[in-house]
């Protein structure tokens, strides 16, 4: 599958109305911004701008905690300063009087109003100050309802009651005028994950067509583009025609290569799968399906960013599920509908009434069809479809201007991120876990494919798991919300262990199981609740880890910082999964039924026992070895690791700060 995504995109918003509030305010005549830009939602590059201003002194003219705002009145003197409650640091609550320190930040998208950031108490009034994790009592029990509590990006409690009710309201998701854009959105999401999926399928044709374990590893490297995306999306992100268009600079002539190259493929790939006595030509297919997964990944750079223009700010967040359905679609395109259709078993069986020797589809045939539509859909795209060209009702409520960090800023934040202690820590662990699972997530599938198992059964086993997989990350999202979803991490990795081992004793037993080439319907009931059951704690890891990541992500680069350590995550599964792979020829032992000392080594030794009317038959099956070793370094690794995960999660969240100057003083 697609590395999963969740990096939140940093956005500016709409100019900024001011409107007054009621008479019996005590800030009635202050001017608020709306909407309110909070902590959480201001962008990476005017964080890290307002981190160059200097530090300014003034006094606190009124703060509000139930409302969640203040004003500050600046020493030099001038208009009082807005400062929201996110951008309040320490340990007490502000009052009227107090002397505090700030930054100016400014307002985007004209940048002509400034807000506080980075407030800090100075010198507090002798009147008595609350802490805000202590709880206030309030005289109006009517104000309780409106009440919510909220999580600051430093981790403590804050009650944030009238103006995240009011942002919350102005951001209540409204579909009008953005149906068509979700369904464009949808269609190219779709698109993203045809050749995701079809990749996936590469590997099943080419064990049918006597591809050696080597071959497969080889050809695994044409999954690592959307793994390591991070290093090229600051260059997409910041270079491109403006008069053509930020994002559709890039998605048009992406697109463009992407038709160009199934086309390409179409017309070669099935001389380079080979078959009946020819060899693949393995590199020359992991390079074209590398660049086509390349292509496809910086396709998601640029639609994931169109994404947050495109939508109205309300709307913004149908954009993930846009994603989510819209890729899951196109990979079941192009994996299970083709496996399922490129097979005469399957064809003959459920959808011919004369059978035929071949499947409905074949792989030139699937890429062709897929190929034109890529360029008759990105032609439509050029045309008729241009950035930030609604002139409607909804126009003001549409974000019409992005303010992202720069080539070099973003490469500054990375390497800032490198060289933090706690990452570096959880890179390691993150690289290393899946070590654990490689030979059954790697291998296990080519193994029963080998066994007997018609590929195409094998790829429609995913269909009544699809459900599973759409509900769990809402039920174990349940459980990973608190502050420690580590802990359920930890759980789950034993279960997972076992249902790797398990996995392993079907992959034994899958040529006592069926006789005569047929394959019994227990023997598919056993792999789907065995599957099933291992999906569920895949997702425990998977929805945990997301939320951990969340947790200590510096909200001022939250995008750059997910996306960072979503990179590990994906390169921690890729990397295991080919080394095992590549492993799984080299630990094997075969002989010649008719030349005992023909070890079938080599292509010219299998050639030399078939022309002896001889076989390769294995002695000692490297994968079962494999498996063994995984298992028992994964109980290692989480005896040794255990702690370093929870030392890692009891870490404030200051710890993994890269813009706070107050954090990278106290790490270095």
């Amino acid at each position: 599958m697609a590395d999963p995504k969740t990096p939140e995109k940093m956005l500016s918003a709409k100019p900024p109305k001011f409107h007054h509030q009621n008479s019996h305010s005590p800030n009635a005549t202050l001017q608020l911004p709306s909407p309110i830009i909070t902590r959480r939602t201001r962008t990476a590059s005017t964080s890290a701008r307002a981190m160059e201003n200097p530090v300014v002194n003034g006094v606190v003219k009124s703060f509000s905690r139930t409302k969640g705002h203040g004003f500050i009145t600046p020493n030099s003197g001038g208009e009082d300063v807005f400062c929201h409650v996110s951008d309040i640091e320490g340990e007490y609550v502000p009052m009227p009087g107090d002397e505090v320190k700030y930054r100016l930040c400014a307002i985007p998208p004209k940048f002509e109003k400034h807000q506080a950031v980075h407030v800090q108490i100075s010198n507090l009034t002798p009147e008595v100050h609350h802490k805000w994790e202590e709880s206030q009592l309030r005289t109006a029990g009517s104000n309780m309802s409106k009440r919510r509590r909220a999580q600051s990006s430093d981790g403590r409690g804050e009650i944030v009651e009238s103006m995240a009710d009011a942002e919350d309201k102005h951001e209540k998701p409204d579909l009008r005028g953005d149906r068509r854009n979700i369904a464009i959105l949808l269609f190219l999401y779709v698109l993203q994950g045809i050749p995701i999926g079809l990749i996936a399928a590469v590997p099943m044709l080419l064990q049918n067509r006597g591809a050696s374990y080597k071959q497969q590893a080889e050809f695994s490297f044409a999954y690592w583009p959307f793994s390591i995306k991070l290093l090229w999306a600051p260059i997409v992100d910041s270079l491109y025609v403006r008069r053509f268009g930020r994002r559709k600079s890039w998605l048009v002539p992406v697109q463009y290569l992407l038709g160009g190259f199934m086309l390409l493929l179409s017309a070669h790939v099935d001389r380079w799968l080979g078959g009946d006595g020819v060899d693949p030509n393995v590199p020359l297919l992991t390079l074209l399906f590398f660049v086509l997964n390349f292509l496809a990944a910086t396709q998601d750079i640029a639609v994931d960013g169109w994404a947050l223009t495109m939508l109205k700010r309300c709307n913004v967040g149908y954009a993930s599920t846009c994603n989510s359905v819209g890729q899951t679609a196109g990979y079941f395109l192009g994996y299970v509908v083709f496996i399922a259709l490129e097979s005469k078993d399957f064809c003959n069986s459920y959808l011919r009434d004369v059978p035929a020797d071949v499947g409905m589809v074949t792989l030139p045939r699937f890429l062709w069809f897929w190929g034109i539509i890529f360029i008759v859909a990105t032609t439509l795209v050029a045309v008729f479809k241009k950035e930030n060209d609604i002139a409607d009702a909804h126009t003001d409520a549409r974000y019409k201007e992005e303010h992202e960090l720069n080539i070099h800023e973003s490469y500054k934040v990375l390497w800032d991120m490198v060289n933090k202690r706690p990452v570096q820590i959880l890179a390691a662990i993150l690289l290393t876990v899946k070590v654990t699972f490689a030979a059954s997530d790697g291998v296990t599938s080519l193994k029963l494919i080998d066994a007997g198992v018609p590929k195409e059964k094998l790829a429609l086993l995913a269909i009544p798991v699809i459900p599973l997989q759409l509900i769990l990350p809402i039920i174990v999202g349940k459980y990973t919300n608190g502050p420690r979803p580590m802990d359920l991490y930890l759980r789950a990795i034993p279960w997972r262990i076992a249902l790797a081992t398990v996995a392993t004793l079907i992959a034994y037993a899958t040529p006592y199981m069926i006789s005569g080439g047929e394959v019994p319907v227990y023997y598919y009931v056993l792999l789907i609740v065995s599957y099933g059951c291992y999906q569920v704690f895949l997702y425990s890891m998977f929805v945990a880890a997301m939320a951990f990541f969340a947790k200590i992500s510096d909200p001022a680069v939250g995008g750059t910082y997910m996306t960072f350590l979503n990179t590990l995550c994906n390169l921690g599964g890729n990397w295991p999964n080919t080394v095992v792979l590549w492993l799984v020829d080299v630990l094997t032992w075969k002989k010649c039924t008719t030349q005992p000392e023909n070890t079938c080594l080599s292509k010219e030794d299998q050639q030399d026992c078939t022309k002896s009317t001889g076989k390769c038959e294995i002695v000692f099956d490297g994968y079962y070895l494999e498996a063994i070793v995984c298992v028992v370094y994964g109980i290692i690794w989480l005896l040794v690791v255990r702690k370093w995960i929870r030392h890692l999660q009891n870490l404030p969240t200051r710890a993994w700060m890269v813009v706070s100057p107050a954090a990278k003083n106290k790490l270095r």
